[in-house]
This record gives structure tokens, sequence and C-alpha cells, in this order.
């Protein structure tokens, strides 16, 4: 299955994109479908009330992640493109104090009584499931739905989860350049002669255009940057109760000092990626407006190591960020299409190590890589990702989220390096590492999959 660079880096707003884009998304396509969908109404039916339940993952971990504020903002007509991150709270309030769904025409939905975290029914599809209800007056359910948040905001019905996933085994055909593994992709340069960036951009031009192609990518680095720099200057404590505080305000005028002063810092390469990557994550988790890089967990990886690429390199220029987000694309689309960007699925080797290897890919290609070297850098980078798990503190993407973006960002650069000085020969392939991943994802304990019940989750006392 082909997936567009904008199907893997999509405008949102934070502090997930499995458990708040996806559930956001889940109930205006809900919403939709009661108001204007083909199903069988019963005679003289009429919806009166709508209820949801969230399951998995998402009640194991949905409060921590505002899964139920997601909902609720669904239900309220918002979406993750378009919700303006100030108006959250007010939208909330009115839904609490009316009780409806405005339409025309109206629902009863009690957010209190009518969105229920169901810790004990699992469904069968995926970690993080919804069911959705319309009832008429007496309660009687007229029409019920189930949803599957899969991971970067990709949200699919139960009824075509099958079909997604028998096609995302197969390879695409409607487009120049369809790799649907590594080993195809390099085989398909070397033929070409032609870059991975050059190649997934004529993939791309094939569905959109060139215009529109060169036009999300600039709105996707714009936005991107955009949470950089709102990042940088934001201070105080994070939300959720674990009186997390913001570090990069501080981080960056520390690191503007010794800038300014030209005293010799060993660690300053480290430090801007930190910076960088933290100033994301940190937005991210207040609910910011964030791009998902594959995911909102993992979203401060890639703008940290552009932002690098761009303070570090004499030869950094607009294409470069263009071939570098093309470059990224392709492997985190090839990374989604044989494992898993889930971190319910598979852990934060997913989302980071996904990330990581995403931006590890696009730092080597712009600093002159050929399509071996990118391949291995992307290897490198998400080998030392392996097993990683999710298990946030609280259920909040803050602990161990924030600075784990941070190490990603580090070990895309080294990887990207450590590539850069070989010949692109090496002894794990990135196939080979995808595969490990998505095996190593099944092997795992669920309690260590995005569901706070093991690891730093349960053995780190909150103050």
């Amino acid at each position: 299955m082909f997936l567009s660079v904008f199907d893997l880096f999509k405008i949102g707003i934070g502090p997930s994109s499995s458990h708040t884009m996806g559930p956001m998304v889940a109930a205006g396509m809900f919403l939709e479908e009661v108001r204007n969908g083909d199903w069988p109404r019963p005679q003289q039916a009429v919806v009166k009330k709508i209820t949801v339940s969230l399951h998995g993952s998402l009640a194991f971990t949905g409060k921590g992640h505002g899964s139920d504020r997601a909902v609720i903002l669904g239900l309220m007509g918002e979406n993750p493109q378009s919700i303006d991150p100030d108006s959250v709270d007010a939208t909330l309030q009115q839904a609490l104090r009316v009780k409806k769904i405005p339409g025309p025409p109206d629902y009863d939905f009690d957010p209190e009584k009518d969105l229920i975290f169901d810790y004990d029914t699992k469904l069968s599809g995926h970690a993080n499931g919804m069911v959705f209800c319309a009832c008429n007056d007496l309660g009687i359910v007229l029409l019920r739905k189930v949803y599957y948040s899969i991971g970067g905001g990709f949200v699919v019905e139960e009824s075509d989860l099958e079909r997604v996933q028998s096609r995302a085994s197969e390879t695409p055909t409607n487009v120049p350049y369809p790799f649907a593994n590594a080993q195809t992709m390099l085989a398909m340069a070397k033929k070409s002669g032609h870059s991975i960036a050059e190649m997934k951009r004529a993939n791309e031009e094939t569905a959109i255009g060139h215009q529109a192609l060169d036009r999300g990518l600039r709105n996707t680095w714009a936005a991107m940057n955009a949470c950089v720099e709102r990042g940088l200057v934001q201070d105080g404590n994070l939300p959720g109760g674990l009186n997390v505080k913001r570090r990069a305000k501080c981080l960056h005028q520390r690191l503007n000092e010794q800038w300014k002063s030209n005293r010799t810092n060993p660690l300053a390469a480290n430090d801007w990626l930190s910076v960088f990557a933290m100033a994301v994550n940190e937005e991210n988790a207040a609910g910011g407006k964030v791009v998902t890089a594959p995911t909102n967990g993992a979203a401060g990886v890639i703008p940290a190591v552009i932002r690098y690429y761009l303070g570090f390199s004499d030869g950094a220029d607009k294409k470069g960020i263009e071939e570098f987000l093309l470059t990224a694309a392709a492997i985190g689309g090839l990374i989604k299409h044989n494992a898993s960007i889930s971190g319910a699925e598979v852990g934060c080797q997913g989302e980071v190590g996904s990330a990581s290897a995403m931006a590890a890919a696009g730092l080597a290609a712009v600093m002159g890589g050929t399509p071996e070297q990118v391949e291995n850098a992307a290897e490198i980078a998400l080998e030392h990702h392996l097993g990683m798990t999710c298990d946030p503190v609280g259920g909040l993407v803050q602990v161990p989220c924030i600075e784990r973006n941070a190490l990603g960002a580090v070990k895309a650069v080294t990887a990207a390096s450590l590539a850069l000085h070989g010949d692109g020969q090496h002894f794990v392939s990135l196939d080979s590492c995808v595969e490990t991943m998505r095996q190593t994802g099944l092997d795992m304990n669920e309690r260590y999959k995005e569901t706070s019940q093991g690891g730093l989750a349960v053995n780190t006392v909150e103050c």
C-alpha cells in the first residue's frame, strides 16, 4: 500500500496521535455516519443519544492522553487539523454544561455518563479500540460502530480492518517506483540512478502533482518549526498532575549565552539536538499543535535533526529540507508497511525508534549519502531502539517520552555519521531490522505497550 509523505506527517494536536488525534477523528467519522450514512434505519426510529466506550490501551492510558477530551471535541465538530488549542477548554466546558451534541439535529450526550473507560472488555482488532453507539429515546441501539486507532492518527472501522491489513501487504502498482521493502528500494535506486528522495518525489507527484507536493512539504516544515519555536519560549509546569517542569526554554537560553560567548562546549551539538526535540514534545504534552513524525509521541526527533542540519551544515537550504522529509517518509512508510509505528502495538521502538531511523536516513541523504548509506543509517538507528518499551508514567506523554525524543535525535545523528563513514555495506539489513521490531512487538508483554501497567509507570513514585 502506498503511503504518502502526508500520511506520515499530519498536522494535528497533542498529546498523542493514536490516543488523541485518532479518537477525535473516529468521533467525527461516527457523527457523519449517524447523520448522513446509508445504514439500515428502523422505521420510525430516531437517534436521540450517543454513547462511547474506550477499550484496551485507550482505556488504560486514555485519561493521561486526553482520549476522553478528544472524543468530546470530535463529537462537537472539531478535527485535529483545524482545531485551535486555545479553544479546547471552552468547547469542553460547553459540552459538559449543555450535555448535547450540537446539530442539527442535536443528540443527547453527557460526557460524565455516556463516555466509558472499559478496562475489562478487550476488542480483538487492535489495542486501541472504541465503540460508538447511537440510541433511540428508549436506549435501544440503532447503530453501533467499532473503530481502531492504529497509530500515527490512522483510524479504521472494524469492518475495514482486515481489508486494510491485507492491503498493507500488497506492493503498490500505481506509482513509478513501487518499493515495498528496503531491498527493492535499493535495487530501484541502483537501476534508475535516482536517490531515495527522487523516487519518493516521483511517486508523490503521480498522485498530487509537483506544486501540491512542494506546497505540502513547505507547510509541513513550517508547522514543525513553529512547534519548535513555541516550545522554546514557554515555561511552567505541564498539565496532568505530575508537575513536570518545562526545561526547553531555560536550556535554550543557556545555549544561546554559550554561543555568544564563544566558549568551547564539547557537548554543544547534543545539547542543541536535545533542546529542539524537548521543545516539540513539551508542546505536545501541553496539547499544542504538532506534526506526527511519524507519531505525536515521537514528534520531536525529526524537527530536532532538521534544525541541527540547518544550524551545523554550511550547505543547508530549503531543498535540503524537502529532500530530508521525502527520504524520511520513504523509510517511515517501509516501517509502517512491514511492521508498525504504534506504541500500543509494538512499544516505543515503533515510535521513537521509527522516528530516529527516519531522521537518520534524512540526515544521511542531505549530507550526500548514497542510497546504500541512507539505508544503513536508518538500520543503525532502528537497531539500537529494538525492544524499547512504552511505559508512560501516569499515562501521560511526558516521562520518559520527552527526554526519549532527545536521545532519539542524538542516536539519529550518530547513526547517520557512522553510515557516512562507511560504504553502505553492512551486516544487518534494514528489512531484517524492521522484521525483528515486528516480532519483538508481538512477543512484548502488553504491560509494556502503552498501558502504564509496567516499567517506569509502576516503579516511579508520583510526587
